[in-house]
């Protein structure tokens, strides 16, 4: 179903038929009760018909709304326009909101791309582009984006990760923010564009591991920043380590043999990587 404008006057025009007709009624009902005469009768009974038929017709549109029209079944048109309208009469009318909509889906429980049982949850900010798809091709258009949007949100929460341990390339749901809300907003797009609705706006408001697996991957996060601190740590006390010898050899301070290097090597990494304050033992004797 395609939306089309519907026919429409100015309100004006309408409450003008309305008054010239109200008037012809009521003339010719007295001219019929002075006169008797039939045709009177019957010129005073279709103007009557013609001034409630043009009171059916009246209608107001609202800002950001449309209405749309149909007559003994058949879809008629929409009108969009705010303002006070005369349109067809004996019409059936639905409104059709087309202003901006913001849903906030429940909080699902869903298996990542690894299998872990994560909740998750977002906010879906739309609108209705095409009233007439949008009352005509499904039940419920709310209820529709509600059952879609949560449906396109477990298909996106299963496709990606939701931390990349293995991987810092591999989109995941935590850093990945942005990139997981566009392909969220272009899935549900495609679901919804039969709807004749606009997604505005998809993104993740809630993220968080199942209460069954959050403290064990907890851990798992912290021994990865640990991990990660003392692959720094021992970067760090290599090029240290390496810049003191060098210096030492350069500059001629004291010369050392391949093992007592290896030796002051290990003795540096020990007190520069080692997480508790380390003790220093001086040597009185000879160093041989």
């Amino acid at each position: 179903m395609k939306e089309k404008e519907m026919f429409k006057l100015n309100g004006v025009i309408g409450v003008i038929l309305f008054l010239l007709f109200g008037a012809l009624t009521v003339f010719c009902f007295r001219q019929f009760i002075l006169t008797e005469s039939f045709i009177m009768v019957i010129v005073s009974f279709v103007s009557l018909i013609i001034t409630v038929l043009i009171i059916s017709g009246f209608t107001i549109i609202q800002p950001n709304q449309a209405k749309v029209f149909t007559l003994f079944g058949s879809y008629l048109g929409v009108i969009k326009q705010e303002g006070f309208w005369l349109s067809v009469p004996l019409t059936i009318r639905k409104n059709v909101s087309l202003r901006v909509i913001n849903f906030n889906s429940d909080k699902l429980k869903v298996n990542d791309l690894e299998g872990n049982p994560i909740e998750i949850a977002a906010v879906v900010v739309y609108k209705v582009f095409d009233s007439a798809k949008a009352v005509f091709d499904v039940e419920d258009y709310k209820e529709f984006v509600h059952t879609q949007s949560e449906t396109g949100l477990r298909h996106i929460a299963s496709q990606y990760p939701y931390d990349n341990f293995n991987n810092d390339y591999e989109i995941s749901l935590r850093q990945h923010s942005d990139e997981v809300a566009d392909e969220l907003t272009r899935d549900l797009q495609e679901r919804l564009h039969l709807a004749g609705v606009e997604i505005i706006e998809a993104r993740i408001m809630h993220l968080a591991y199942s209460s069954e697996i959050a403290h064990a991957m907890l851990q798992r996060q912290q021994a990865k920043a640990v991990l990660a601190a003392r692959k720094v740590i021992v970067e760090g006390a290599v090029s240290m380590v390496k810049s003191a010898i060098d210096q030492l050899s350069t500059e001629g301070i004291v010369d050392l043999d391949e093992e007592k290097k290896a030796q002051m090597v290990n003795n540096l990494m020990v007190a520069l990587v080692s997480d508790k304050g380390s003790q220093p033992i001086i040597n009185t004797g000879s160093i041989y």
